[in-house]
């Protein structure tokens, strides 16, 4: 097994440590971000850091590059103050990739990558209409993390749309079922297998599988 200690990490080649490093956390979900500016241009772009923060109030976070250059989706959700979270699949996740490029801010990235901006009742901020799972968000809340500079950006969920197949009875959203998939590194997209879904722990209980086996 190979040793990489902080030293050898910071004198590797930068491509290669970033490639690295962005795999060390192994499987992470993949979300589109849709926005708009004050002007009405859409963007949509790739993300890999959303994250859940809390149910009661539903929150939600993802972290933000450091805005030292122009970052259209952390302009516009300061302009608008709204965002749409939008599970990826695989019928579209090439598609989703290329909205990481760098378009001018005037080109709406879902009409470079051939995907639809979708408008839902009063919702200020566009979804993206082939994701099967949409979350619309309101801004909350920024954190900046001083070690590197890059955002917190924390939203409360106002809405969401999701298959009412792939919604289960305890409330749980099945979204393997939904077809989401996830990323690893940069750049590597995969399908995924449920293995079980299991009992909630207890130390004077037997774990059971309520869906699946347990091993």
């Amino acid at each position: 097994m190979q040793r990489f200690q902080s030293k050898d990490i910071a004198d590797l080649d930068k491509r290669y440590r970033t490639n690295l490093v962005n795999s060390l956390s192994g499987f992470k979900s993949v979300n589109l971000i849709g926005t708009v500016d004050a002007e009405g241009t859409t963007n949509v772009s790739v993300f890999s850091s959303v994250i859940h923060l809390g149910a009661n109030p539903a929150l939600m976070g993802f972290i933000m590059r450091p805005v030292s250059v122009t970052r259209d989706t952390y302009n516009n959700i300061m302009a608008t103050g709204h965002y749409t979270f939008n599970h990826i699949t695989a019928d579209f996740f090439g598609k989703a990739h290329q909205s990481s490029a760098r378009y001018p801010a005037n080109i709406s990235e879902f009409a470079a990558v051939d995907l639809t901006a979708q408008y839902k009742d009063d919702f200020p901020a566009p979804y993206v209409a082939e994701s099967p799972i949409q979350i619309g968000l309101e801004f909350r809340e920024q954190m900046e993390i001083q070690l590197n500079g890059t955002i917190l950006m924390i939203g409360a969920v106002k809405e969401l749309y999701v298959p009412e197949d792939c919604l289960q009875a305890d409330g749980y959203l099945d979204i393997e079922k939904a077809g989401t998939i996830t990323v690893s590194g940069l750049d590597a997209y995969h399908t995924t297998r449920k293995l079980a879904r299991l009992s909630y722990a207890k130390a004077d209980r037997a774990l059971r599988a309520l869906e699946g086996k347990l091993k």
